[in-house]
C-alpha cells in the first residue's frame, strides 16, 4: 500500500500541471455502485472493500469517505496510512479540499469516473481559493496497477419478452416521447441497467449484476449501442438490426457524444430500415430546431459531458429510470414467482442450519432457548463458519428454477459481526457460528424473471431480553412500514420515520435507508426512488407498480446486528374514501419467510401486529408448500404457529 502511495505521488508530481491531490473514486465509466474488478480502483489504492467511498490521496495525506454502513468496515481494512472520513459527521470531500489545500492547487481526477453533478459541485467549492479540477491524462491509478485484472469480455445476451414484458419498439417510441415534450433531439445513455433495461439486452460483466457494459445514445431518428463487439455474436447482431439499432465499439461513445453535439452524428447503412419506419410515426414529427442533448447528472459522466455545450444540455434525471422502475405485469408476475422460490430455499437453508447447529453445537436449536446446552459434540473439522453457511444458501438456491447466480455478496455475520452493516466474510478470517450469539444473513439472487433480497435475523441459543427487545422494536417498524397507506405523490423520506419511532421510543437508530428498489433481472438497487431520511428520497414519489424493500435495523457495535427485509410491491390500497381524489397506495409482501418467535418480546406486540404475524406466516405455508419436502413442511409449520393472546399477556398457542 505504502509503495502504491508513492507511485501515485510521483506521477501526480510529473503531472502536467503538477497536482497537489488526486481524487479516487469508487465508481466506474458509468457511475455504478457495484463495479467490475478491473474498475474497483478505490479499493487497489486504500484497501476498503466496501461498495461506496472515495479516496483522496495528497502529498501528505491519505484519506477515505464513506458512509454509515461502512465505518466499523473501513476502520479495521484501512492501514494506519489512512485517515477515515466519516461521512455525515466529518467535513465532506469538497468542503475539506477548498478548505485544505493551497490557493489555486490543482485537483486531479479521471473525469470519466465522475458524475456531472459531482464535478459541478466540486468546482463550486473551488472557486473561492481558484483551485481547479484537473482532467488527469490517465487514471493515474491504472498507471501503477501492475496486476489490473483485464477487461470483462462477456456475451451480450438478449432478454426475450416473455420475461422483459415490453418491447424495444415500445420503449424507444416512449423515449422520443419523452425527447419531443422536453425539445431535445437525442440523450446519451451511461447508467448500465438503463441501457440493458432499454435494448432488453442482460450480460454478466459486473459481478452480481445481469448487465452490458456498455453506452446508448438515441435520437429522433438513431439508437445506437456502445459495446465491445467481441461480445456481440451473430445472433444479438441480428437482434439488434431488426430493431433497429446500430452497434458501435464502445470506445466511440466519446467522438460521437461530440457529433451528437454538433448535429453531425449519422447512422450507417448496417442497420435495417431508418428508426422512423422501426419505431413509428411519432418520432417524425421532431424539429430540426430541437437543440438539446440529454444527459443524467447523476449517472453521466463529466468526461462526456464537457463535449457539449453546457448552454444546450438538458440536465435531467433519465426518463428511463422511472420507466424502468414502474414495473409491468409481466416482470411483477415474474417477481412475485422468483420470490417464492426465493423464499423456499431461504427455508429450506434455516431448517438445514437448525439441524447442523444442534447437532455440531449442542444448540437448543430454532425453537427452544434451552441454557447450558451450547456443547460441541464434533471435532473441529466439522465446524461452521459464516463462509461455509452462505456457501449452503447459495446452494439451496442454485437448485431453483432460473437461477443465474447472487444479486449481491451474501453478508453472513455472527455476533460483532452482525453489526457491521455491509459485512462480508471472508474464508480465511470470518468467523465461526456460535449459538449463543445472533446470526444476520442478508441475501439475493438472481432469476431470469427477478431479483431478490430479504434478510432474516436468528439466534439458536438463549437471547437475552434486550436483544429479543430490539429484534421486537426492529420488527415492529419493519410491520409499521409495510402495512402504511399513503396518498399518490407521498415520497419514501415521508414514510422512513414508520420504520424508526419503535427503535426512537429506546433512544435507538440505525444509520442505513429503510427501503430501495429492486430490478427485474437487474440491479439489486435501484432507483430513482428511496425510503430514507436521507434528501434525496424527497425527489421521487412513490407510485403504483413499483417495488421497495422495507428493512430497519439495529446494530450495537462490538455486540450484535438485526435487520429484517422483505420486497414489497405498491399497489392500490382501495381505501373505503379518497380525500383530495389523490388516490391512496399500500404495500404487498412478496418476500417469504418467518420471522423467529424465539427473538420476539410478544408482551411488546400489540393485537394489530400479531394479527398481521398471524396472516403472514399462514401465507409463507400456503406459499412455499409445494416448494418443500414433508420434513421442511413440517419445520415450517412449526416456525409460522400462530400466536395468541392468553389474558393480560402474549403467548404461543399450543
Amino acid at each position: 500500500m505504502a509503495d502504491t502511495l508513492s507511485a501515485l505521488r510521483s506521477l501526480m508530481a510529473s503531472h502536467s500541471p503538477p497536482l497537489d491531490a488526486l481524487v479516487v473514486p469508487s465508481e466506474d465509466y458509468h457511475q455504478s455502485e457495484y463495479v467490475s474488478a478491473r474498475d474497483k480502483r478505490r479499493e487497489f489504492v486504500s484497501g476498503f472493500t466496501g461498495s461506496a467511498g472515495l479516496a483522496l490521496i495528497t502529498m501528505k495525506k491519505a484519506l477515505l469517505w464513506t458512509d454509515g454502513r461502512y465505518f466499523l468496515q473501513a476502520a479495521k481494512e484501512l492501514s494506519d496510512q489512512w485517515n477515515l472520513m466519516r461521512i455525515g459527521e466529518d467535513p465532506a470531500v469538497d468542503v475539506w479540499m477548498a478548505d485544505n489545500l493551497p490557493k489555486e492547487a490543482a485537483i486531479g481526477v479521471d473525469t470519466w469516473c465522475v458524475s456531472i453533478d459531482t464535478a459541478k459541485r466540486w468546482e463550486h467549492a473551488f472557486a473561492r481559493k481558484h483551485q481547479k479540477l484537473v482532467q488527469t491524462s490517465k487514471n493515474l491509478v491504472d498507471e501503477v496497477w501492475k496486476n489490473q485484472p483485464p477487461p470483462e469480455i462477456n456475451p451480450v445476451i438478449i432478454h426475450p419478452l416473455e420475461f422483459s414484458g415490453r418491447s424495444i419498439k415500445d420503449k424507444l417510441n416512449d423515449l422520443r416521447e419523452n425527447l419531443k415534450q422536453e425539445k431535445a433531439r437525442g440523450i446519451i445513455i451511461t447508467a448500465l441497467d438503463e441501457v440493458s433495461w432499454l435494448y432488453n439486452i442482460r450480460g454478466s460483466d459486473v459481478s452480481y449484476c445481469p448487465v452490458v457494459y456498455a453506452f446508448a445514445i438515441v435520437t429522433s431518428n438513431l439508437a445506437l449501442l456502445y459495446v465491445d463487439k467481441r461480445k456481440v455474436s451473430s445472433e444479438v447482431l441480428s437482434y439488434m438490426e431488426d430493431n433497429g439499432i446500430e452497434v458501435r465499439e464502445y470506445g466511440a461513445v466519446s467522438s460521437d457524444v461530440a457529433l451528437l453535439a454538433s448535429n453531425q452524428l449519422n447512422a450507417l447503412s448496417a442497420v435495417k430500415g431508418t428508426q422512423a419506419e422501426v419505431t413509428g410515426n411519432g418520432t417524425k414529427e421532431m424539429k430540426d430546431e430541437f437543440e438539446l442533448i440529454w444527459a443524467d447528472p447523476t449517472s453521466c459522466c463529466y468526461a462526456l459531458y464537457s463535449k457539449l455545450d453546457a448552454d444546450k444540455v438538458l440536465l435531467r434525471p433519465s426518463p428511463l429510470a422511472l420507466a424502468k422502475a414502474i414495473k409491468n405485469i409481466v416482470e411483477l408476475e415474474g417477481l412475485k414467482r422468483a420470490h417464492v422460490r426465493d423464499g423456499a430455499a431461504v427455508v429450506q437453508y434455516l431448517v438445514w442450519l437448525d439441524h447442523q447447529m444442534q447437532e455440531i453445537y449442542g444448540a437448543s436449536g430454532y425453537f427452544l432457548a434451552d441454557v447450558g446446552a451450547n456443547k460441541k459434540k464434533y471435532s473441529e473439522t466439522m465446524k461452521l463458519t459464516e463462509v461455509t453457511a452462505s456457501d449452503k444458501l447459495e446452494g439451496f438456491r442454485a437448485s431453483k428454477e432460473h437461477f443465474r447466480g447472487l444479486s449481491f455478496p451474501t453478508i453472513s455475520s455472527v455476533g460483532p459481526n452482525a453489526a457491521i452493516i455491509h459485512y462480508a466474510p471472508r474464508a480465511e478470517t470470518c468467523a465461526e457460528l456460535d449459538p449463543d450469539k445472533i446470526y444476520l444473513f442478508d441475501s439475493g439472487a438472481q432469476y431470469v424473471d427477478g431479483t431478490t433480497d430479504i434478510t432474516r435475523t436468528v439466534h439458536f441459543g438463549k437471547p437475552s431480553e434486550h436483544e429479543k427487545a430490539c429484534y421486537t422494536a426492529v420488527l415492529k417498524g419493519h410491520i409499521a412500514l409495510g402495512n402504511a397507506h399513503f396518498p399518490n405523490g407521498t415520497n419514501g423520506n415521508a414514510l422512513d420515520i414508520l420504520a424508526r419511532v419503535p427503535l426512537w421510543k429506546y433512544g435507538l437508530d440505525y444509520r442505513h435507508g429503510t427501503g430501495h428498489g429492486i430490478g427485474s433481472y437487474l440491479n439489486v438497487h435501484e432507483g430513482p426512488h428511496l425510503i430514507s431520511f436521507r434528501p434525496q428520497a424527497r425527489n421521487v414519489p412513490l407510485q403504483e407498480s413499483m417495488t421497495v424493500t422495507d428493512e430497519p435495523g439495529y446494530y450495537e457495535d462490538g455486540n450484535f446486528g438485526i435487520r429484517l427485509e422483505n420486497v414489497l410491491i405498491i399497489k392500490d390500497a382501495g381505501t373505503k374514501f379518497n380525500f383530495g381524489d389523490k388516490g391512496y397506495l399500500s404495500f404487498e409482501h412478496i418476500t417469504w419467510a418467518p420471522y423467529q418467535r424465539k427473538l420476539i418480546d410478544l408482551s411488546l406486540l400489540i393485537p394489530e401486529e400479531i394479527d398481521w404475524l398471524n396472516s403472514y406466516h399462514s401465507k409463507c405455508r400456503d406459499i412455499l408448500a409445494p416448494y418443500l419436502n414433508e420434513s421442511e413442511s413440517a419445520w415450517l409449520k412449526k416456525a409460522t404457529k400462530h400466536l395468541r393472546l392468553w389474558k393480560r399477556d402474549w403467548c404461543l398457542s399450543l
